[in-house]
């Protein structure tokens, strides 16, 4: 139980969900999975078939563009990450997900998580306001990807994540962010100088 708990607290911040209907409705579906670096989760052509949610380590989502890799997603400890599409249409995924560090993710398969849902209609809610949530993520980062500069995009991220900058490879947050890697080296070195933005000198922890 200790180890699933950071799941438990998650669902907690859609709706009520005690410990003991986590014990009986979701812990018998739940695996926890190991990854190690570069590990695939899944790969374009598979039809992704669990919900992951990451007890700890970081993954990043990408689909290729001739030999570029786009990332679309990059999400660390006590997030979730799924090829949303697949998953729920159940068609092979145009995605990777790969392991960017060693990985511990709690994951459900498609069928289980349907088992799950038809003995609770509470849980089905639970379920839906998380995808609600999902959507709502992403429409919001597709509305910054359109009206920010990428000046204000890498400040903001900086703001809400200062320790993925020590974490993810360079390369994978300027595709991101949609930036040039040199673009993005360039404001990079403004962390390094004495006189930095106001938003940038006092970074608060956060989630993308």
């Amino acid at each position: 139980m200790e180890e699933t708990k950071p799941f438990l607290v998650f669902l907690n911040k859609f709706a009520d969900f005690s410990a003991d209907e986590f014990q009986t409705l979701l812990a018998p579906y739940i695996s926890i999975r190991h990854f190690n670096k570069k590990e695939f989760f899944s790969k374009p052509g598979e039809v992704d078939n669990y919900f992951n949610f990451l007890l700890k380590g970081l993954v990043r989502k990408y689909y290729k563009k001739g030999k570029e890799q786009i990332n679309t997603q990059i999400s660390f400890e006590n997030h979730v990450i799924l090829s949303e599409e697949s998953f729920y249409s159940r068609q092979p995924s145009e995605y990777f997900i790969e392991a960017i560090e060693p990985t511990i993710a709690l994951s459900i398969t498609y069928e289980d998580l349907e088992k799950a849902y038809g003995q609770s209609h509470k849980l089905e809610h639970l379920g839906r306001l998380i995808i609600i949530q999902t959507f709502l993520l992403k429409d919001k980062w597709q509305l910054q990807m359109i009206k920010m500069t990428s000046r204000e995009r890498f400040i903001n991220f900086v703001n809400k994540n200062p320790e993925l900058l020590q974490r993810v490879p360079q390369k994978f947050l300027a595709s991101y962010l949609n930036i040039k890697p040199e673009t993005f080296s360039r404001f990079k070195h403004l962390l390094r100088t004495p006189k930095l933005p106001e938003s940038i000198q006092a970074p608060h922890q956060g989630s993308s």
